[in-house]
């Protein structure tokens, strides 16, 4: 890896402490079981909290740290993030999509529950974090919870998220192989749009000036990408106890996939570059931002 990439110091105890304010504030902005609709609350919280790394979730909270926006609303905003992209996760795993029973080591949501209340827990996940961002407490400007909301919306979507998971789905069907550039753009949409925001969210919280939003989005694009050849190459080289959930499926389902068009070794090169490129759109933002380009060098050294 090149030298230039930015050191891990710090990340190792700033990450894990994120992670567990997040922690609380999903604890305190899902509902308790409680009612006829426990069993629907049970499952929101069980495919929310109890584990991950929660890096969207520590992008934001970096990020709106850059404008000195209140640890409050920011960890508002990571949870309302955490929340939707459990959604995609107990989705992604139900029988219909990738058809997976592990998910951060323990039965993904259908396994612990069952297929029609994991459907119910995915959507109410996904409604209660488009709620919390529209909440006054979240910010006092409606502006701003709007353009929060409207962002949010726009990562998620066909044209975010759910239409990369489209594309991944044709792209299993089809005879065809996808070559390096629809590759890219079916990452860019799946997984890298709601880094992107989860990066950019704070310069919205803190109403940053242009360049320097448009900078945080460019790092948080970048570093999507890297982050979703570094899942694929773990897939390809890691192991099921290594990573809380199940590994060579890529293969198995003939997915398309950098590496297996590049190959380990050109994939992994390919990550380091994208990674350095989104160390250099945080030249703006000096040492402040230096547990962000520790994020981004941790993100293809990781090894779950």
């Amino acid at each position: 890896m090149s030298e230039t990439l930015a050191p891990l110091d710090g990340l190792s105890a700033a990450l894990p402490a994120a992670a567990a304010e997040v922690e609380v504030a999903l604890d305190t902005l899902l509902p308790p079981p409680e009612g006829a609709e426990s069993r629907l609350f049970e499952a929101m919280r069980y495919a929310a909290m109890g584990g991950g790394k929660r890096m969207r979730g520590f992008l934001v909270l970096e990020g709106a740290a850059q404008f000195g926006v209140s640890r409050a609303a920011a960890l508002r905003v990571a949870a309302a993030i955490e929340m939707l992209h459990a959604y995609s996760l107990v989705h992604d795993d139900l029988p219909a999509m990738d058809d997976d029973d592990l998910r951060r080591g323990k039965p993904t949501a259908h396994r612990a529950f069952d297929e029609a209340t994991a459907i119910l827990a995915g959507d109410a996940l996904q409604a209660r974090a488009f709620e919390v961002l529209a909440e006054e407490d979240t910010h006092s400007d409606p502006a701003v919870r709007a353009e929060l909301v409207r962002c949010l919306a726009r990562a998620a979507g066909a044209r975010g998220m759910c239409g990369g998971q489209m594309l991944d789905m044709l792209a299993e069907e089809s005879d065809q192989p996808l070559d390096e550039p629809a590759i890219g753009r079916l990452q860019l949409l799946k997984t890298g749009r709601l880094i992107e925001f989860s990066a950019e969210a704070g310069a919205i919280l803190g109403k940053a000036p242009s360049a320097q939003r448009q900078a945080l989005a460019a790092y948080g694009r970048e570093l999507g990408a890297a982050f979703q050849i570094a899942d694929d190459l773990l897939d390809a080289t890691a192991s099921a106890e290594q990573t809380g959930k199940r590994t060579g499926k890529d293969a198995e389902a003939g997915k398309a996939t950098l590496v297996s068009l590049l190959g380990v070794e050109r994939a992994r090169l390919q990550a380091e570059r994208l990674v350095e490129q989104a160390i250099n759109h945080l030249d703006s933002f000096g040492e402040r931002a230096d547990l962000l380009r520790a994020l981004a060098a941790y993100t293809v050294q990781r090894k779950s």
